[in-house]
């Protein structure tokens, strides 16, 4: 039995070594104090971890899946938008390519979707629902109406290249409406399944990702409207090849412009786009697709073999743009830092937000104590 005893002026009899010690260093396994100790369950929390592990989930999708599925996905949507301009402006030389190259890319981007799932059927289980407030469910009901479309157009392109009087030219005038019908289709579809991957980037909790929510469409859809371009550029004839330029350049100034403008508001979790593989990523990023928009403008329109090089360097650095974003998602969840350190931030400036409107109330009720009040006549 214990022999102290609480009084007002405080305890009275306490036995010494029984006071438990918080904070400090001590020997690993015991709790510092005067005598005994307790032996340690957990390791000590601090600012950027609880109890030791980290706050968030890793991200476990794989890169080449993932990232692939990202960029696949904006160049396919970009460039059934660019066809249908081509098409519809006389342009066959360069809306065959773009039409060919949205439905490879299309295909290869749900392609690594699936692969990441692990099973085809995953990726059909998501169709059963339609939910308008998830960015999945919208995506899965995009690829399912945009893939079908992408293939019809190419397919009526490729059938329409077919001259003579047998029946393959008749089947290919026969399929010219059609044709047409589906490029216009894929062109209305296409700006959504080149954008509606970043908000779901941003949906999510991962810190680089999640506070990159408002400039994270712009980066997209100017990454893909310069892939888009650069395809064109690599694969059309130069003569034909001005609406490719022209969405070239365009594109790699908005991605460029809304990329710097993402990293500088992001405040500190803005760093891991700056080092590690996301740095290095986002870096080759820059400078591809600064010498890609500049050597189309300057020399794609006397060059052939300067457009091709132009071309090739606007998709790689399309590429990297979605290597960097997502490597630069998975270096933010690994470190607790870029969770908690935002949270505190918002935490405090809310706290002297309240405290400036206290502050202000206070002094308004002071000062309405002061203001006299007329006495009503008798």
């Amino acid at each position: 039995m214990t022999t102290s005893e609480v009084t007002r002026q405080g305890v009275r009899g306490e036995r010494p070594g029984r006071d438990a010690v918080t904070g400090g260093r001590r020997a690993p396994g015991r709790r510092k104090g005067r005598g005994r100790g307790e032996r340690l369950m957990v390791p000590d929390a601090d600012f950027r971890s609880y109890y030791g592990r980290p706050v968030l989930n890793q991200v476990v999708w794989a890169d080449y899946d993932i990232a692939g599925y990202l960029f696949l996905g904006g160049l396919a949507g970009a460039s059934s938008v660019l066809a249908a301009g081509a098409e519809f402006t006389g342009r066959p030389g360069l809306a065959g390519p773009l039409k060919a190259g949205a439905l490879v890319a299309i295909g290869g981007s749900v392609a690594a979707l699936v692969h990441d799932l692990g099973r085809p059927e995953r990726f059909l289980n998501m169709l059963r629902m339609v939910k308008p407030t998830s960015p999945m469910s919208v995506g899965s009901w995009l690829l399912a109406g945009y893939g079908p479309l992408a293939g019809a157009a190419a397919a009526a392109h490729l059938a329409g290249r077919l001259r003579g009087p047998g029946r393959a030219a008749a089947l290919g005038r026969a399929l010219r409406g059609p044709g047409r019908a589906a490029t216009v289709g894929a062109a209305l579809l296409g700006p959504a399944v080149a954008t509606y991957t970043a908000p779901l980037l941003c949906d999510t909790a991962v810190p680089a990702w999640h506070e990159g929510y408002r400039e994270m469409p712009f980066v997209f859809v100017g990454s893909a409207a310069a892939a888009a371009g650069g395809l064109g550029m690599a694969a059309a004839p130069v003569a034909q090849a001005g609406p490719a330029r022209a969405a070239a350049v365009l594109g790699a100034g908005l991605e460029l412009a809304a990329a710097a403008r993402m990293r500088r508001r992001m405040g500190m979790v803005g760093e891991t786009y700056r080092t590690g593989r996301a740095g290095r990523l986002m870096r080759a990023a820059t400078a591809l697709t600064t010498a890609g928009a500049l050597t189309g403008a300057l020399l794609g329109r006397r060059s052939r073999a300067a457009a091709a090089a132009a071309g090739a360097a606007l998709l790689a650095g399309s590429a990297c743009t979605r290597f960097g974003v997502f490597h630069a998602g998975t270096a933010s969840a690994a470190d607790p830092k870029y969770t908690v350190a935002p949270q505190r931030a918002r935490i405090d400036a809310a706290d002297a937000d309240r405290a400036a409107g206290a502050g202000g109330s206070a002094a308004g009720d002071a000062g309405a104590a002061d203001i006299p009040v007329p006495r009503a006549s008798a």
